[in-house]
């Protein structure tokens, strides 16, 4: 994890050691952080391939349908028995594959196939309604100029929001500002530029920045689970 005042011009994806990540947390948010970025009061839970204890940002809840079909439940607010997993593409496709969900439950799910891309899926929508009650909030603020004023002015956002797939001139232009005004904003890197439009109904999103409050919480949150689907080695696995 890395704090954007401590970014350099050339390092935006080069200095990034954690694999999962493009997301760069605050090391001064509210909540005291465990070395891994985890919140100190953040709640655990057991990823049931690894057996692992992790806090919920690292982790997705699958419950079990009416059918007993394995769902994601993205929100954590569906009825039924929690089973929880880590959130990256090769967990989920283990949980699958080796019919770990029953085993958890100790009844016969049906995990169907497509349930990695079903999670990523919902994890997307998830972040692209949050970010449309951002912008109808006034919460939002879109394209380079604005976000740079914004990053220059008295409430600079808690968030930065850059298209995955943008050009990097742009991004190292907003990072070199960060790092000039020393501010901890966090970057959230992991929605593409048709992913970002579709949210903010405008063609060609690539900047854009989330003021501090429990929106940009929020999609600090889900944007790290995401980054375990979009992190280059889940993409090349």
């Amino acid at each position: 994890m890395t704090v954007l005042a401590h970014k350099t011009e050339g390092t935006e994806r080069g200095s990034r050691a954690d694999a999962r990540a493009p997301v760069a947390r605050d090391a001064s948010a509210r909540d005291q952080e465990h070395s891994d970025g985890s919140r100190a009061d953040a709640r655990e839970r057991r990823d049931i391939v690894s057996g692992e204890v992790m806090p919920e940002n690292r982790l997705l809840r699958f419950v079990a349908d009416p059918d007993g079909k394995v769902v994601p439940d993205v929100a954590a607010k569906l009825p039924g028995r929690g089973l929880w997993v880590a959130a990256t593409a090769t967990a989920i496709r283990t949980a699958v594959e080796k019919k770990l969900f029953s085993r958890a439950a100790k009844a016969q799910l049906q995990a169907e196939a497509d349930l990695v891309q079903r999670a990523e899926k919902a994890l997307v929508a998830h972040m692209l309604g949050d970010l449309g009650i951002a912008r109808r909030s006034g919460a939002l603020v879109l394209g380079f100029d604005n976000v740079l004023r914004q990053l220059e002015g008295p409430k600079p956002p808690k968030v930065l929001i850059e298209a995955f797939d943008g050009a990097p001139d742009g991004k190292r232009k907003l990072y070199a500002a960060a790092h000039r005004l020393e501010l901890k904003c966090i970057v959230i890197e992991t929605l593409t530029r048709a992913e970002l439009g579709l949210a903010l109904g405008r063609e060609n999103v690539i900047h854009a920045a989330v003021q501090p409050g429990g929106l940009a919480d929020r999609l600090m949150f889900d944007a790290e689970r995401l980054s375990g689907f979009r992190s280059r080695s889940e993409r090349d696995s």
